[in-house]
């Protein structure tokens, strides 16, 4: 409307946040209590002169909202005491004996609210009015959240570490004087998130009843390890796990179940969730503080949803809070009206200003070394000389270039002398003697660094590049003379198949979280090799050593890198994975081969728009929702420019990725999304007005925000990084002739004997029980009875044994026999396939380790041949299939019997009669011989 007052536009930004929230908004005279179960009535009159907005639910009035224009949102603070009058007074018509409890001030940009239940009633800011429900669920509550959070019962201390009883004293002190922000600093494997849980549990439980609870991660392997401790979680007051008492649900998705009570999200789907739109699930991966690309302009503003209104968490915790609370992020935060917890180990001045200062626990790695909750590091030092000073690449010498991504190789003579230094090392220089002298000299140091030790300590290298990490892993393998088990890259994406130039499999790619459990839970690998994954938030207790063949500049992440080594670890559960260790793990050896130990840290500091920005940069900006010129047509002219270079073949790949839409063709749409007209046209469109007429800058600006944001549909991460890895300087020199020699190293393994003692632990754990567990007492007694082992008791073994010697895991008891009998054939499918080896290997039945499956089916191949070259009638086709269904029956299960004809494939032959049909007579003698031959 045109010419209108500062306060009528207010009142009109006011009806829209109110109809946002769930209310209907009427005049007095044109009071209907049946339109909605919320109700703002304009300019009700009360005995101190009409009330701005007066609100009902169910017809029972509960709250008022006293209207101001948005020249007051400085100072809307002094409006209190007027709104305060209004809930004070006597309604008209209505005749109210209490004073109304819920109270708002609204400019219509900011609005504050008043809860008169609370201890000390005290305002703070909201996204939004309450919706009509909140109030009704609120006002049915004898005390407000704020006034039964005065009512924490006495903490049980048992199984607390003193600093996890101080920080949750201390957050239920600042909670109970109603501070809206609080920062637990706890050192890095001292119980962050154990400690969390058990302040969730405290506030999920009556008295204090909280609704629920969000638990904001920004990567999504961070919230599937929170999600696991979460169901592992068993209160010092109950018996059950925390997962029995109360819903939790990791998010997945835009769905959240209603009866959720503790929710699991990255920040990143929570603000696509917010914005109503989906998530390229690629973002979770990689904390957006890591991800260099560039922040939009104008930040997208989160908008009300009325399926997750602010309300919609009472408690928000915020685990690495050091790096998810800023820039974009930071209005996900506080868009709800919940209180804001924060965890982490190395907060920085952005963090502790965020919280205000209200830290309720400072916990630092000192302290936690101290009290033996972590451990310290030693620092060795290898210095080489090409790491510290550079090299020479001589004029008219063979040099060899390599593409980066396919490893192509060719080589040129050299035109003029080059002087590389330190820093390109690994980048666009490669110096494989650099690298082989660094593995080489930590090979020959591992004595002094861990003295006594038969195998090579967990181990994490520090990469600088995906290349890097390729060659060190290469590097490692041949220098310790070991397999590809012994050393794997460990990264946030899985692994794609490594294939040689005719393209066949040379070694298979792996998923990330099945690497990372080995490197934790088993003795392969013995070195993980890492560029972008576990610097942060992934626990790996038995890690002892931290080599750095890359520098970190950033104080903060050095610690964060650092923290891996820092958990502690009991003798027994280090000696499953390491099996020579004498002791609990006592200390952990930072290796420094780069200087990062010396080299100057600077603190974090926001990320800030560079002048030059990668195309990959770029694209990420586009995606995640920048739409300003200057990023779209610097994306649009890159990507146009890489057109130019393009092959048939990267087309077709660029193609399949982007859904069939070809790059010219994205390159075109870009522009056309910040073209004038374009935009000008849609922001008349939204607007609604006539060609002709100004839609003014924020229409133009949401039109060319929606004009982008359809295009950016065409970008995914996968489409991302391949075009990337097209756009990549494709060659590095490698360097041969360069050789490296060590300056200086000091202080800043035995498969085979492993494998037999790990395999004399199983056989002795075999024995002991042979007279107790039915199929080990046939094996063992009576072993020519083999054949009347039944899946159920092989089940009810390997179940026993995973109970009570969880190291003895059967793949990891046959990885020891494959070293041993020097097995190269295919791995078993299952556990138990595993273990019924493993049992024949134990008891002589097999003289080398091999496959279940694989006896069973030279067994069934040596009773055909025979059956048939004695004088009895051959099977037939029909026949043969109904033996070879009843041999992989075997090879899984172990038994056959006429009960299992019930089962599939049977049941589909015509099961029981089926088989009849087929063998007659014959049928249980088939059965019989099968059962018995098979396993022999």
């Amino acid at each position: 409307m045109v010419n209108q007052n500062p306060e009528q536009k207010a009142r009109d930004q006011i009806d829209a946040l109110l109809a946002q929230a769930g209310w209907v908004v009427q005049d007095k005279q044109k009071i209907d209590f049946s339109a909605s179960t919320g109700i703002a009535v304009r300019e009700f009159p009360t005995i101190t002169g009409p009330a701005d907005y007066v609100l009902f639910v169910d017809k029972k009035e509960v709250g008022i909202i006293e209207a101001k224009p948005e020249t007051w949102g400085e100072k809307i603070t002094i409006v209190e005491e007027q709104s305060q009058k209004y809930a004070n007074s006597t309604l008209k018509w209505v005749n109210n004996s209490q004073p109304l409890r819920f109270v708002y001030e609204s400019t219509g940009i900011i609005t504050r609210f008043t809860d008169r239940l609370d201890p000390r009633p005290r305002s703070r800011e909201v996204f939004n009015f309450h919706r009509p429900e909140t109030i009704a669920k609120w006002s049915k509550e004898s005390k407000s959240l704020r006034g039964r959070l005065q009512d924490f019962p006495p903490l049980i201390k048992e199984g607390l570490r003193d600093c996890q009883i101080t920080a949750i004293t201390n957050l239920e002190e600042s909670l109970k004087q109603d501070k809206p922000r609080a920062l637990v600093q706890m050192a890095t494997g001292s119980g962050k998130t154990f400690t969390a849980i058990t302040a969730c549990y405290r506030m999920l439980r009556e008295p204090i009843s909280v609704s629920r609870i969000l638990f904001l991660v920004d990567t999504k392997n961070l919230g599937e390890q929170a999600e696991q401790e979460f169901m592992s979680f068993m209160p010092n007051d109950d018996n059950r796990k925390f997962t029995e008492l109360y819903n939790v649900q990791r998010l997945k998705n835009q769905y959240i179940a209603k009866d959720t009570q503790v929710c699991i999200s990255t920040i990143q789907r929570m603000y696509s969730i917010l914005k109503d739109e989906p998530l390229d699930e690629s973002l979770e991966e990689q904390n957006p503080e890591e991800q260099q690309f560039t922040k939009p302009k104008k930040t997208l503003p989160v908008v009300y949803n009325k399926k997750i209104p602010p309300e919609f968490f009472d408690v928000i915790i915020i685990d690495e809070c050091h790096r998810s609370i800023y820039n974009l992020w930071r209005q996900v935060l506080e868009y709800f009206d919940a209180y804001l917890i924060g965890l982490t180990a190395t907060p920085d001045n952005r963090t502790f200003g965020f919280f205000r200062k209200n830290v309720v626990s400072e916990y630092n790695h000192e302290k936690a070394v101290a009290d033996g909750v972590n451990v310290g590091n030693e620092i060795f030092i290898i210095e080489t000389e090409k790491t510290t000073r550079g090299g020479k690449i001589e004029a008219k010498q063979l040099v060899e270039r390599r593409e980066r991504t396919t490893r192509h190789k060719r080589w040129e003579q050299q035109d003029q002398d080059e002087i590389y230094t330190a820093k390109q090392l690994d980048r666009n220089i490669v110096n494989p003697d650099q690298i082989r002298t660094v593995i080489r000299t930590f090979k020959e140091s591992l004595p002094t660094i861990f003295p006594g030790r038969k195998e090579v300590p967990k181990t994490l290298i520090f990469a600088k590049t995906d290349s890097h990490a390729d060659d060190i892993i290469q590097t490692v393998r041949e220098e310790f003379g070991e397999s590809n088990q012994f050393c794997k890259k460990v990264t946030y994406r899985a692994a794609n198949d490594k294939t040689n130039s005719e393209g066949k499999v040379t070694e298979k790619g792996e998923d990330p979280k099945s690497v990372l459990t080995q490197f934790r839970n088993d003795y392969y690998p013995r070195i993980a090799v890492t560029v972008d994954m576990i610097a942060t938030g992934t626990d790996v207790k038995p890690l002892e050593c931290l080599l750095f063949m890359r520098d970190v500049k950033s104080k903060n992440y050095f610690e964060q890198m650092k923290g891996r080594g820092t958990r502690t670890l009991d003798k027994d559960s280090l000696q499953k994975v390491t099996p020579s260790a004498q002791s609990a793990k006592t200390h952990y050896v930072i290796v420094d081969a780069i200087g990062v130990t010396k080299s100057v840290k600077t603190a974090s500091q926001p990320l800030i728009t560079k002048p030059s920005v990668s195309l990959k940069d770029l694209a990420m900006s586009v995606m995640l929702g920048a739409s300003d010129s200057d990023t779209v047509s610097s994306l649009a002219g890159r990507l146009a420019r890489l057109d130019k270079q393009l092959n048939d073949r990267e087309r077709a790949r660029i193609i399949e990725k982007a859904g069939g839409t070809t790059l010219l063709t994205i390159v075109s749409e870009l522009f056309n999304a910040i073209d004038g007209d374009s935009v000008e046209r849609k922001a008349l469109e939204i607007v609604g007005q006539p060609v002709g007429t100004d839609p003014g800058d924020d229409a133009r600006n949401q039109a060319q925000q929606q004009l982008v944001s359809v295009v950016a549909n065409v970008f995914n991460g996968d489409l991302i990084e391949l075009i990337d890895s097209i756009r990549r300087d494709k060659e590095q020199i490698i360097v041969h002739d360069d050789l490296d020699t060590v300056l200086k190293t000091g202080w800043g393994g035995e498969v085979t004997e492993n494998a037999k003692e790990l395999v004399q632990e199983f056989t002795d754990y075999l024995k002991d029980h042979a007279d107790e567990i039915d199929a080990l007492t046939i094996y063992f007694h009576t072993p020519e009875r083999r054949s009347e082992v039944t899946y159920s008791q092989i089940k009810s073994l390997l179940e026993k044994l995973k109970q009570d010697r969880p190291k003895l895991a059967p793949l990891r008891i046959w990885q020891a026999y494959t070293h041993l009998d020097n097995y190269q054939g295919e791995n078993p499918l299952t556990d138990l396939t595993i273990l019924v080896a493993l049992i024949r290997r134990v008891c002589g039945i097999d003289s080398k380790i091999k496959p279940f499956n694989s006896t069973v089916r030279k067994n069934f191949q040596d009773w055909i041949m025979k059956y048939h070259s004695g004088n009895s009638e051959k099977f037939n086709e029909q026949q043969m299939q109904w033996l070879q269904a009843i041999r992989d029956h075997i090879a899984s299960s172990f038994h056959f019997e006429r009960d299992d004809l019930d089962m599939t494939p049977f049941d589909a032959k015509g099961g029981l009669m089926g088989m009849y049909q087929q063998f007659g007579d014959r049928m249980d003698w088939v059965i019989e011989e099968l059962n018995r031959e098979l396993v022999a």
